[in-house]
């Protein structure tokens, strides 16, 4: 047993640098899945980066797990595999890797070739897991290449991104999801309307899974429906991008203090503090 799993298991702190010689350590850390929706108290805050610089904002920030992704602008593409390399060397939240090779929902047969090959070589990173989703152009979800790229990665388990946003039928689409035994998360706006109507169909999804998958609220997420999400628990991870970032803005660079921000909405629930400004 090294360093930081007898930490884990001890409840102290070690060094960053003995962490990131410990992928299970990475794996298991900010995980839900063992304990019921009922029982968890923390709120994790998954928060997008683009850098090394990002990643060790998002860490001193309170972040409990990464997303690495290249132009945010639309959505999030696949990184270069040299930069996941580097971000694991320096932290070790669990990193969540974008896989998609276009700005849309769709692939070509070359297309899913090389996401095939990206996750394979992804997984080999000991990452936490990998972010994909396919949509045909009827709405509906396209289970075989998600399983195609999903098979190069046997051991990794992977969340359905914001493709399912754009699926006709949302509740068919867990129902499928949830037969998918390496997909554990779903990344969802919850859909249009005010922030009540999202937080309420993020429920119904929540409720529809049935404990086999989470719900991650992600997607316009801003200081206002945390609230709300604190509030209600309609889920119990958060995912952000904007919201992070210097200036509000999606292009920007990731900043601790709006990192810490965010991690102080998500806690003062958690501490007894009924009311607060989000202003």
């Amino acid at each position: 047993m090294d360093e930081c799993e007898t930490a884990l298991i001890k409840n102290v702190i070690v060094p960053v640098a003995a962490c990131r010689r410990s992928p299970r350590l990475r794996r298991t850390a900010a995980s839900n899945d063992d304990v019921g929706p009922t029982r968890v108290s923390r709120l994790i805050l998954e928060v997008i980066v683009q850098s090394v610089a990002d990643a060790r904002q998002a860490t001193r920030g309170g972040a409990d797990r990464l997303e690495i992704v290249r132009e945010i602008s639309v959505g999030g593409l696949t990184p270069p595999r040299s930069l996941v390399r580097a971000i694991a060397e320096e932290t070790a939240l669990p990193l969540r890797v974008m896989i998609r090779e276009n700005a849309g929902f769709a692939a070509t047969p070359s297309e899913l070739r090389a996401m095939r090959e990206t996750a394979a070589a992804f997984a080999e990173v000991a990452v936490d897991g990998l972010v994909l989703g396919f949509a045909t152009d009827s709405g509906e979800l396209d289970v075989e290449n998600l399983r195609s790229v999903l098979a190069a990665a046997p051991g990794t388990r992977a969340t359905c991104h914001r493709a399912f946003d754009v699926l006709a039928d949302p509740l068919a689409a867990i129902d499928a999801l949830r037969a998918v035994t390496q997909v554990d998360r779903i990344l969802t706006s919850g859909g249009d309307g005010t922030e009540a109507d999202r937080c309420a169909r993020l429920r119904t999804y929540s409720d529809r899974a049935h404990g086999r998958l989470t719900v991650i609220a992600g997607g316009g997420v801003t200081a206002s429906m945390i609230e709300l999400i604190v509030r209600t628990r309609c889920v119990t991870e958060v995912h952000v991008g904007r919201a992070a970032r210097d200036g509000v803005d999606a292009t920007g660079p990731v900043r601790a203090e709006s990192v810490q921000r965010l991690r102080h909405l998500l806690d003062r629930k958690a501490r007894g503090e009924e009311r607060w400004s989000t202003n």
